[in-house]
């Protein structure tokens, strides 16, 4: 007798669940339980919710879909930004965004499918067949070995994990209010810097978790529309490949902010790729020019006639900000774990400085969420809100930098 449990290990759970936030899967449907039946799969799994559709073939790969759209059978096209569809690449799932302007599925009695390009257990039978529309950007001999011979299809529901009880107070108080929202561009605007012009803040952080897109948002927010200056998208490598100084204004001919905040190539995991972790140390003390070229298999080398002159405190980074994805904190490999680790050690020579908090050991009064702008074509306030009080925050740890250095390391 087929068991009902799940082939899932523990760890694959808990990264699957990584991709889609705090929450635990619910077992709603196994095929070689329940049958390879679309009728069998409907009884089961309509009217859930979000779902996740894991499949298993006879090449031992491990793949599937979510869509947070109820199945019905209403004979519709349905509509979901929020549908991808993964593989286990490796030991990490990959998970494959819808293109814009697709359906996720028309919401049919057949069985399960995705984009109306991926049909599993198709027509009740344990296979899976790629219809050939572009729905998803997929290559089926890395997701699936372009074996379409099923083993077993299961199916979750998806169910946010409460994080905060009734009876606790909010983890932190934000005032969503437009009033609130002006007091902190008004208080950011005014924030005056300690010992030199503008604060400099250096963003680092594994390929692809923001940081880019971090800067044009808060670029969008004092200009007061959507830019892109800062290149940003999604890549397995590091769209950034310069160091990068971006100053803001207040408005495209307005008064210069009162910081910086400087690009970085992404960390990744492998010796000789992305960042080097000397780099680091040779951004934070301002020897590494503006639009210095990283080279990952070699460190900088400054220029010997270029460097008799000290660099000065305003050419040195005052506030160092990792910025992560926290929707696949859970998934970050040990080996760039002690790429953190590293760096810290490095930062705690030069500059004094609830999962994510020990994962990377920050304090968790320095973790700061935010909602970076990707899709948006206007502006929203609580993105800014949550945007706007991280620089703030930003802020008020550069000049507790320059409170603890000596009097004299400011001076010309």
């Amino acid at each position: 007798m087929a068991s009902r449990t799940s082939r899932l290990t523990k760890n694959q759970k808990m990264q699957l669940c990584g991709l889609l936030g705090n929450v635990d899967l619910t077992f709603l449907y196994k095929a070689s339980v329940h049958g390879y039946n679309a009728a069998y799969f409907h009884q089961r799994c309509d009217r859930q919710g979000p779902t996740l559709l894991v499949a298993y073939n006879s090449s031992g790969y491990i793949f599937g879909g979510y869509t947070s759209k109820d199945y019905t059978q209403s004979g519709q096209y349905v509509t979901d930004e929020d549908a991808f569809l993964f593989s286990f690449q490796g030991k990490v799932p990959v998970r494959i965004k819808i293109n814009s302007g697709h359906h996720a599925r028309l919401d049919d009695s057949r069985g399960p499918n995705f984009g109306q390009q991926l049909y599993f257990c198709y027509n009740n039978q344990p296979t899976v067949i790629n219809q050939g529309v572009s729905a998803f950007n997929i290559n089926t001999a890395l997701m699936y070995g372009n074996d379409g011979n099923l083993t077993e299809c299961e199916v979750f529901k998806i169910e946010q994990i409460s994080q905060v009880s009734p009876e606790k107070k909010a983890w932190r108080n934000v005032v969503w209010t437009t009033n609130r929202r002006e007091e902190l561009v008004k208080l950011i605007k005014t924030h005056k810097v300690s010992s030199v012009n503008r604060a400099r803040i250096l963003m680092i952080g594994p390929v692809g978790a923001g940081k880019s897109s971090f800067f044009n948002s808060i670029n969008s927010i004092f200009m007061g529309r959507m830019t892109n200056k800062a290149m940003a998208g999604s890549s397995g490598t590091s769209l950034t490949t310069q160091f990068r100084r971006y100053p803001l204004k207040d408005g495209r001919d307005g008064k210069p902010l009162p910081f910086v905040l400087c690009d970085t190539m992404g960390l990744e995991e492998q010796t000789g790729a992305g960042l080097d972790i000397e780099d680091i140390s040779s951004i934070i003390q301002g020897l590494i020019p503006d639009r210095y070229q990283f080279n990952p298999v070699a460190p900088y080398e400054p220029n010997e006639q270029k460097s008799s002159r000290p660099p000065s405190l305003q050419e040195k980074i005052h506030c160092v900000v990792f910025v992560i994805d926290v929707t696949k904190i859970s998934l970050m490999s040990s080996k760039l774990e002690d790429k953190f680790f590293a760096i810290r050690r490095k930062l705690n020579s030069l500059v004094q400085v609830q999962e994510v908090s020990s994962r990377l050991g920050v304090p968790v009064s320095c973790v700061l969420p935010v909602k970076n702008y990707s899709q948006e074509l206007e502006l929203n306030l609580n993105c800014d809100l949550l945007l706007l009080t991280a620089v703030q925050q930003m802020l008020r740890l550069a000049d507790d930098y320059f409170d603890d250095i000596s009097p004299t390391e400011g001076k010309p």
